[in-house]
């Protein structure tokens, strides 16, 4: 089975080995990678990767800010993807967590029915206070997140989608993938069930990327790292996550994804694996260099913004932050359950 996994980056150096390797694992025979306006050496690293036949490595083609969508209408385009019997379309801090079988894209595949796609809901990852950076595997490092059932007041969570080569495609979605005309496609959910017919049919437009993940995740979650430590998260920002000009920091996508409430280790299950995994990688001296290069340049611009009050502010703020979400706090709040912050 050819699994290609297609992603787009910016200054995410530190971080490709472990998603590389940890995809690897799963099933993943192949790497589209799409960058843009790197200064910490990612795309170096992309690079002599590419030499070595472990990914492919491809300037976004975009022309203005619509990078993933310009870059996913490219690659329907590539080799790479038109051979693939399965393409997987997500980012760098996005594990896909299979919990069926020898726990790979094919078992999940098989317990699904051997769909034409297949969408797993997202598990938001919580920072649970880790300040630092560490140049350690990610899914060893942050073990708490919200209920997975629930998330800021929401039944319905967000999916990213396996999509087998003979979808009815009309085009690549970031999330999912969007159907020709009136067909109705074998599509599933990670519990081998139909997806929600107002999902499939795009009908709801706050339901196109989303549905209830009760009851949906028996062979699969989606755990996404969004925040990862406070310093990269900092650094994350510079990246053009968030903008802040002429306006206070909003912590507002921090408190969102901080909700500690629940410990899942499921993931481990793949850490001795993964840890080997790297270490081969790291055998090639050139990569293994690029690699420190990149962690080097990651802590030399934390380092770089906490010179800024702004940024020194900003730090605060997140260590300072609430870990209740701000819907489940304003409830608490209305039912006279809790006191507003003075």
């Amino acid at each position: 089975m050819r699994v290609t996994a297609v992603t787009c980056v910016k200054n995410e150096g530190p971080f490709l080995l472990e998603w590389i390797a940890f995809n690897q694992l799963i099933g993943v025979t192949d790497h589209l990678f799409y960058s843009n306006d790197c200064s910490d050496g990612t795309d170096d690293l992309l690079d002599a990767l590419a030499a070595r036949g472990i990914c492919q490595h491809l300037p976004n083609p975009a022309e203005g800010r619509n990078y993933q969508m310009e870059a996913l209408k490219d690659a329907r385009r590539q080799d790479i993807v038109m051979q693939a019997d399965w393409v997987w379309i997500a980012d760098v801090d996005e594990f896909l967590n299979i919990h069926v079988g020898d726990h790979t894209i094919p078992a999940l595949v098989e317990a699904c029915g051997d769909p034409q796609a297949i969408s797993i809901n997202f598990q938001f990852f919580a920072n649970n206070g880790i300040e630092a950076f560490e140049d350690a595997p990610v899914i060893g490092q942050f073990t708490r997140s919200h209920n997975p059932d629930l998330w800021c007041g929401e039944a319905a969570i967000e999916v990213k989608s396996l999509v087998r080569h003979d979808f009815p495609l009309k085009y690549y979605g970031a999330h999912r993938p969007f159907q020709k005309g009136k067909e109705r496609p074998e599509w599933t959910d990670g519990s081998a069930r139909r997806v929600p017919h107002r999902f499939l049919v795009a009908a709801n437009p706050r339901r196109i990327r989303r549905f209830p993940a009760h009851g949906a995740r028996a062979h699969a979650t989606l755990n996404h790292y969004a925040l990862r430590s406070l310093d990269s998260y900092l650094v994350k920002n510079d990246r053009g996550d968030v903008n802040r000009e002429n306006r206070a920091f909003d912590d507002t996508y921090w408190r969102e994804r901080n909700d500690p409430a629940w410990e899942d280790t499921s993931i481990q299950r793949y850490l001795p694996d993964l840890n080997k995994a790297l270490a081969e990688l790291k055998k090639y001296k050139d990569i293994k260099d690029l690699h420190d290069a990149c962690v080097t340049a990651h802590i030399a611009k934390r380092d770089e913004l906490l010179q800024q009050d702004s940024y020194r502010e900003m730090q605060a703020q997140l260590r300072a932050a609430s870990t209740l979400p701000p819907q489940e706090e304003a409830m608490l709040i209305s039912l006279g359950l809790m006191d507003p912050a003075a």
